[in-house]
């Protein structure tokens, strides 16, 4: 830089002496007219756009070097390269990722961090409405309600559409296969003559709610099933077979019974240790209870009466059953008992144990089941049962 300044003031001063005129001898009386102070003017401003060329080289010169510097210093950009996704079902990857290192600057202008974590990348995948059945395989434990509940379906579809079940929750096995529907409701086999109308009508739906579901393809601008189609009517019913029905009522009729009488319950309580419900719940299909009780655990008269039937056996299911007249309109049952402990036409309190809890009769699993009846229909336990 000192050298280019000194060169520039060497040009100027050899320009200067080149510029300078010689005086020459003439008399002051014929001296032509000059003007010295404009012609130094001309010099001046000759001299200052010669300067103002040289200052602008230099500025533009600085600049592109200032900016050339500044590029060259910046540190480089590092971008991590994607990894793959984590396995399905959440289980890990059997390949490694790398540990990316976030780069820092030391004391030295250079370094990487001491602390490093795995990319780790997910995949959100949304839950999609089903339109179709899949199939279930039962488990030991498994009950109709649980299954239900699992699919976000009542227990009722599950016998609507597993025919193999005969409308009994109680003929649920190990090992069997259900057809788990994608919505509550049933199938249907479409005949000749049938028309959405009057198939909703017999299955106490809406032809809407069977044309609407996107399951059965029906095309909207020309609605039709074709004869022999299995369709889905969503929210479907049909008469389920009562099988409390064959297990005749003893009692109940009024305070006289075949016993000739007894205590009559002025409450209910609890028939067992447990309150939980370990089966299936009161509703259709079941009108009854299935309480939770290990075998051998006491079952309780729920209140006082009179044993009007204590028999061991099938009994339609039941395995071996008790009944009990309360002499107030209302008769318990209680099932598949392993020990019965009281007989015919014994009087009993309430809180008696009256038997043991047991896996007799079509159970699978010790649990009690609990009914309540009112002359020769069964109403929900809870209603009268604290």
């Amino acid at each position: 830089m000192k050298n280019l300044l000194e060169k520039i003031r060497s040009f100027f001063a050899s320009l200067g002496t080149k510029l300078k005129r010689k005086p020459k001898d003439i008399p002051a009386v014929s001296e032509p007219i000059t003007t010295p102070r404009a012609q130094s003017t001309k010099n001046k401003a000759d001299r200052f756009t010669i300067i103002s060329w040289v200052v602008t080289l230099f500025l533009v010169v600085a600049l592109l070097g200032s900016a050339i510097f500044y590029k060259n210093s910046r540190p480089t950009t590092y971008t991590p390269a994607a990894q793959p996704t984590s396995s399905a079902a959440g289980e890990p990857s059997d390949t490694t990722q790398p540990q990316v290192t976030i780069p820092v600057v030391g004391e030295s202008g250079s370094g990487s961090s001491s602390i490093s974590r795995k990319l780790q990348l997910k995949t959100i995948i949304p839950e999609r409405e089903r339109y179709d059945s899949i199939t279930y395989r039962v488990s030991s434990g498994d009950a109709m309600l649980s299954i239900a509940e699992e699919f976000k379906l009542k227990s009722e579809t599950l016998l609507y559409v597993n025919t193999q079940l005969e409308d009994n929750p109680h003929n649920l096995k190990p090992g069997m296969e259900l057809t788990i529907p994608p919505v509550d409701g049933l199938y249907y086999t479409w005949k000749d003559g049938d028309t959405f109308e009057t198939i909703a009508e017999k299955f106490n739906t809406t032809a809407d709610e069977i044309i609407d579901f996107p399951g059965n393809r029906v095309d909207l601008t020309d609605p039709k099933i074709d004869i022999g189609a299995t369709v889905m009517i969503p929210n479907g019913s049909r008469d389920l077979r009562n099988w409390e029905q064959d297990l005749a009522t003893s009692g109940g009729g009024s305070t006289t019974n075949a016993c000739g009488g007894g205590p009559v319950a002025s409450g209910f309580g609890w028939p067992a240790g447990s309150h939980n419900i370990s089966g299936n719940g009161y509703g259709p299909g079941h009108l009854a209870l299935d309480i939770q009780a290990n075998e051998g655990e006491p079952v309780y008269a729920a209140g006082s009466g009179i044993v009007t039937m204590a028999q061991g056996g099938w009994n339609y299911g039941y395995g071996n059953v008790v009944q009990i007249d309360h002499g107030n309109g209302y008769v318990t049952v209680y099932a598949h008992l392993s020990v019965i402990n009281v007989g015919v036409c014994t009087p009993v309190g309430q809180g008696a144990v009256i038997g043991a809890a047991g896996n007799t009769g079509n159970s699978f699993g010790a649990h009690l089941h609990f009914e309540v009846r009112s002359g020769s229909s069964n109403i929900n336990p809870y209603s009268i049962v604290q």
